[in-house]
């Protein structure tokens, strides 16, 4: 047993002795408790251990503390029911025992037995000591968040006081009601300042259900880049797939478009793999990263050397850009007879992809799909990118990874495309993917073959969810079935939640649309009829850019409203500006659900303006003070109450309830507020110059004959842009 804090009633417990007995002893040495639930201090334990140390149940029979005062043996003893004989050699005879006279000279006697006393412990130097019992460790409380919480039924969780609460939120500049409901980051916020500790089950860095952690780096390994084909129509991103992976999806779709989403791994003989992600467009990318899903690690912007830069490759330069994603341009079709690769680098410059022999940093090959000449290099340079990138994962564990994308089949049922991450994938694992769980009965690779098990960067067909899952879905492996279900449970009502209190960034709001912290920035998406009308509206707003707000342009184009334009407005955070043009039904749709919106107008200085306010409701407003008037102190008065000033009011006006500053000698003495303001015995609001007045103020009286007055009021202004 060691020196520690404790209950009294468990260490008397721990050694055996009445709690009685110990409140005694150390009310002997001036150390009182009063209860046996009292908690002892550490030199109050140190001071009864080592008076008791060595004492049982056994060897310690009930008695007064002035019999157990005696000090203890040196020799640690070992628990005894009854007496012992001693060995031949002990220096100590047994009380009570009857045994040979000594061969030795005996020690002085030992003290007659008494009732009251027990005998001296009997020396065992063989015997161990008593193991030292567990220290007793108070069980921490803490509160587990399961959803949005009124402020009532937090403060009766935590056993605080609502008011508390309150007022600590408004040091934080915080204001909440008891029946306002509070997110997760506002509880943390306050289990924060009681010292309350706040877990929330849901979250996936803290699921218990998980077999092990998998996102360790201990074990971090090489994995394969994953890479999103992006480009215009028609300009050959699915032919320079088919050619780098010699298969032929072409064939097999309706009129050799692509359809659906698709994920497939190629490898370089001797240097490594790569992961294509083949999608329609550039939709199904944002819409991943919209769902906040980032699997690409690079872009492969395919551009038609015989067309160039068109409308949807602006776009998906556009949302690679938002996503911060590198760009590898590929100049296709340099087969045909009017491939001109130069206008294209020409044309890309201007978007800021600076070729690399012209001293930019975009790495861009010349390919051709139709003669396969140019793959081997354009793979090289995404590995060679990859490298750079220093992607790695670890392979060990059990495996998270993102759903692509998910489809219901007739006969096999839900089917979901997915690409392991990190750990290790395997059938029979029990996993959880947003809405969907399920027991992984089949996996199969991009070629059709049947896979036992996946590792990062593959990616893999599974079935055996129970329902189709939506794309961009985290995919997790659980510890059994029931937790899965319940991290499905929590995952819906966590969405369910998201969708009451969802809202994107609007022209009236847009301060508030701003995270703390981030830099002061207006995204916006600019749509016109002509390229004409584009550019002066884009030119007009370029002018509105400061040190002080940042505003960027995050894609522009010409043409109606589309779907794919409120996708990015989604993921970016962004309002879209449209001019002389409409919205199509179904983006219109789409932006009521994602609560993007969309301004449109038809001259260009309405909309210029409606920028410029918005850009400095990012401001913060300056306090600005604004002088009333100024007087003399001409005599004081002492009152019950305080000192009351006599002043005469030279310049302006004195306002009840507004600012006063006391200056003595050219110096600020005092700011405050003016309390109390009389003409005569009558309370006045102000008074004006000309006239004397008494003036009284709580906070000061030390007013002095000549003091100068000044009145001020203060207000908030808003800033302006510096343009």
């Amino acid at each position: 047993m060691s020196a520690r804090t404790t209950p009294l009633f468990k260490l008397a417990k721990e050694l055996g002795v009445p709690n009685k007995e110990l409140m005694a002893f150390l009310k002997e040495r001036n150390l009182p408790a009063k209860r046996a639930i009292d908690t002892l201090t550490v030199g109050q334990v140190t001071i009864i251990l080592e008076k008791y140390r060595g004492a049982t149940v056994g060897a310690t029979a009930p008695g007064t503390a002035a019999a157990l005062a005696a000090p203890p043996a040196t020799p640690p003893p070992a628990p005894a029911a009854a007496p012992v004989t001693p060995p031949a050699r002990s220096p100590v005879p047994a009380v009570g025992a009857v045994t040979p006279p000594p061969t030795e000279p005996a020690p002085p006697p030992a003290p007659a037995r008494t009732d009251t006393q027990p005998p001296p412990p009997t020396p065992q130097p063989s015997a161990p000591p008593p193991p030292a019992p567990a220290p007793y460790v108070p069980v921490r409380r803490g509160y587990v968040y399961r959803g949005p919480v009124t402020l009532s039924d937090l403060a009766r969780a935590m056993d605080l006081r609502a008011s508390d609460i309150i007022k600590n939120l408004l040091a934080e500049k915080q204001m909440v009601t008891l029946n306002q409901r509070l997110g997760e980051d506002i509880v943390k916020l306050i289990g924060e300042r009681f010292d309350f500790p706040v877990t929330n089950p849901a979250a996936p860095a803290a699921s218990t259900a998980t077999r092990a952690a998998s996102g360790g780096t201990t074990n971090l390994k090489p994995r394969a880049p994953v890479v999103t084909i992006m480009g215009h129509v028609d300009h050959g991103k699915t032919s320079l797939l088919d050619a780098i992976r010699e298969t032929n999806v072409a064939a097999g779709e309706a009129g050799g478009i692509t359809q659906h989403l698709s994920a497939f791994r190629v490898g370089l003989a001797g240097k490594g793999d790569v992961v294509f992600l083949d999608t329609p467009g550039h939709e199904a990318f944002t819409a991943l990263r919209a769902r906040g899903a980032k699997v690409t690690d690079i872009v492969v912007l395919v551009v038609a050397a015989d067309d160039g830069v068109m409308p949807q490759t602006i776009e998906a330069i556009d949302h690679a850009k938002a996503a911060g994603v590198p760009i590898v341009v590929a100049i296709n079709k340099m087969d045909k007879p009017g491939a001109n690769p130069a206008r294209v680098k020409q044309e890309l410059a201007s978007r800021d992809l600076a070729p690399e022999e012209w001293g930019g940093k975009t790495i861009m090959i010349e390919v051709s799909a139709l003669k396969k000449t140019g793959l081997d290099k354009l793979l090289e340079m995404l590995l060679l990118e990859a490298e750079l990138l220093e992607l790695k994962a670890d392979p060990t564990g059990p495996a998270q990874g993102t759903v692509l994308e998910g489809r219901m089949h007739k006969s096999r049922g839900p089917i979901a495309n997915l690409l392991v991450e990190r750990g290790t994938l395997k059938v029979g694992d029990i996993v959880t993917a947003g809405g969907a769980y399920g027991r992984v009965r089949m996996m199969l690779s991009d070629k059709g073959a049947n896979l036992t098990e996946a590792g990062p960067a593959v990616p893999v067909e599974l079935l055996g969810l129970s329902q189709v899952p939506e794309a961009g879905a985290h995919l997790m492996v659980m510890v059994d079935e029931r937790s899965a279900r319940e991290a499905t449970e929590r995952h819906l009502s966590r969405l369910k939640e998201e969708r009451l209190t969802r809202r994107h960034i609007t022209l009236q709001d847009v301060s508030a649309g701003v995270a703390a912290g981030e830099a002061k920035e207006l995204r916006i998406i600019l749509k016109a009829d002509v390229q004409g009308s584009l550019e002066a509206l884009a030119s007009a707003l370029a002018r509105l850019a400061n040190d002080q707000v940042k505003l960027a342009v995050i894609h522009q184009g010409v043409g109606p409203i589309s779907l794919s334009d409120v996708a990015l407005a989604a993921a970016s955070n962004a309002v879209i500006f449209g001019f002389h043009i409409g919205a199509e039904p179904q983006a219109e749709e789409h932006a009521r659900q994602e609560e993007v919106e969309i301004r449109l107008y038809s001259i260009i200085y309405e909309a210029v303006d409606e920028v410029r306010k918005a850009m400095e409701g990012l401001l913060a407003p300056r306090v600005e003070e604004v002088a009333l008037g100024r007087a003399e102190v001409r005599a004081t008065f002492r009152t019950p109450k305080g000192t009351v000033a006599g002043c005469f009011i030279t310049t302006g006006k004195a306002v009840r309830g507004d600012k006063i500053r006391v200056l003595r000698g050219g110096k600020v003495v005092h700011e405050t507020n003016l309390t109390s303001l009389r003409r005569f015995k009558d309370d006045v609001k102000e008074v004006a110059a000309g006239y004397e007045c008494g003036i009284f103020v709580e906070s000061f009286d030390l007013f002095a004959v000549g003091d100068l007055l000044e009145f001020y009021t203060q207000t908030l202004v808003q800033e302006k842009l510096r343009i």
